[in-house]
């Protein structure tokens, strides 16, 4: 039976050191970054989204970085597809991929390898029919619709969940199977990676929330302003996905005068810190991980 590939998983919350640390650990183990990040995909986005700094990028390679531009579009099954390339292409050098992030999704869909119902352009006619008939019929008469055939999902989504729903009745239309049998199945799935999985965290949640606010005044400092004002003369669309992240939409507010640069500042500080507290309970809930205290010495890994 082929080995299952080892990799080394770095995660945690915004500002908690994953960079940093990722960095370290690929020197130490002759590794290479791949981004784990849903927002470090775009390119020219590299302030708000704190990627790691050219000279970083030099001291060890990164992949999944600047891929696609901020108007494109880009989902989690795409993100399996493309970073278990770069894993794969890693580790037949002999190297070991170190994913970096603090998008669950993606690290634990890359991990196991979980097979994204089919997503391509030629189901688009049938999502936009769902769409339609969601915006027709209203959400809680979708959800019946779901609850007919997959009770279990249609109970885990409310009516104002357009995505999921349509999501869900699309790949069951085109599959003849529920989406949460499709998901039973995958989980079923070996693997597609052994991983180390370190998940930074802070005992303190002050500590890690001073480092946000912190994190956020250096980035104004370092010209996240500007950033976005480029972004937008550039004909980026402000309602296009990258700009409507943690960062970006606050400050196309302020450049606008909806809101003042202070309480845009202030609103970016906030939304970090919430979106901080829900990585913190993603992560939480992985039994496997290695649960690791900011700035603490990372645990010798073993790689046979």
């Amino acid at each position: 039976m082929k080995e299952t590939p080892h990799i080394i998983v770095v995660a945690g919350p915004t500002a908690s050191g994953k960079t940093r640390l990722g960095i370290e650990l690929a020197q130490k183990y002759n590794g290479e970054i791949v981004s784990a990040d849903s927002m470090q995909i775009y390119r020219g986005m590299d302030i708000g989204t704190a990627k790691a700094t050219p000279e970083e990028q030099r001291a060890v390679p990164h992949h999944m970085i600047d891929i696609i531009e901020p108007d494109e579009a880009y989902s989690a099954a795409r993100y399996v597809e493309d970073a278990a390339a770069c894993c794969d292409e890693i580790l037949s050098r002999g190297k070991v991929p170190v994913v970096v992030g603090g998008t669950g999704l993606y690290i634990d869909s890359l991990i196991s390898g979980r097979d994204f119902a089919s997503d391509n352009d030629g189901d688009r006619s049938l999502r936009q029919e769902l769409e339609q008939q969601y915006d027709v019929l209203g959400g809680s008469a979708m959800l019946e619709l779901l609850r007919s055939f997959d009770p279990e999902r249609a109970a885990r989504l409310h009516p104002s969940d357009r995505r999921r729903i349509v999501r869900a009745i699309e790949i069951y239309r085109l599959t003849g199977i529920t989406a949460t049998a499709h998901d039973a199945a995958t989980r079923a799935l070996p693997k597609r990676y052994r991983a180390d999985y370190l998940v930074l965290h802070c005992a303190d949640r002050a500590v890690l929330y001073q480092r946000i606010n912190d994190r956020v005044d250096q980035m104004v400092r370092d010209g996240l302003f500007d950033e976005v004002e480029s972004l937008l003369r550039r004909g980026i669309n402000e309602a296009c996905t990258s700009m409507q992240a943690i960062g970006y939409k606050e400050v196309v507010q302020a450049l606008a005068g909806t809101v003042s640069r202070e309480d845009a500042i202030e609103q970016i500080k906030l939304g970090s810190r919430r979106y901080a507290k829900r990585q913190m309970t993603w992560f939480g809930r992985n039994p496997d991980a290695i649960s690791l205290e900011i700035g603490a010495v990372p645990p010798l890994l073993c790689f046979d």
